[in-house]
């Protein structure tokens, strides 16, 4: 058996989260499982309610209460609400742990680094609990060094601003 990959999609352009989403496609299409879990988007449904219609294939998790993105919240909230994006962190180890899936995605878990709510320590342990042949996508807009060396592979996408004469 070989070693699942990880990969990063990374950068300030729109189109990260639809990437992964792309790619869970791919694999459940070949019969593969897909777990998506996103962070630091609230808990509303409506834009994730096309892709849980391809569940068992694709299973999709948010663990944070509050309609409101996290930013949006008063600092009180944000602490309740970093409580539930742990768990969902933690949900993520279990995950791997298990080999739950084929291709664990891991939506905006970059931004929990910038925001403090995890370490980059934290997230190397996670990746190390994962199982043989389970792949995982790691996404969000910030990037350093430390986490780029925990991937097997960095996409940047960037938004490209061209003038019209």
């Amino acid at each position: 058996m070989s070693q699942g990959l990880v990969y990063i999609y990374s950068g300030d352009g729109h189109g990260k989260s639809p990437a992964a989403l792309g790619r869970a496609v791919m694999e459940a299409a070949t019969g593969k499982s897909v777990v998506i879990i996103q962070f630091l988007k609230g808990k509303g449904v409506e834009d994730t309610e096309f892709i849980r219609r391809l569940e068992p294939e694709i299973k999709v998790f948010r663990f944070e209460k509050s309609d409101k993105n996290f930013f949006e919240l008063p600092e009180d909230k944000q602490m309740e609400e970093t409580i539930n994006i742990k768990n969902g962190f933690n949900y993520a180890r279990k995950v791997l742990a298990t080999g739950e899936c084929n291709l664990l995605i891991l939506d905006e878990v970059l931004g929990l680094i910038d925001n403090g709510i995890i370490t980059v320590d934290e997230l190397k342990s996670l990746l190390e609990a994962r199982t043989d042949e389970t792949d995982v996508i790691m996404t969000g807009i910030s990037l350093n060094d430390e986490v780029c060396m925990l991937a097997d592979e960095v996409s940047k996408i960037e938004t490209l601003k061209f003038k019209c004469w």
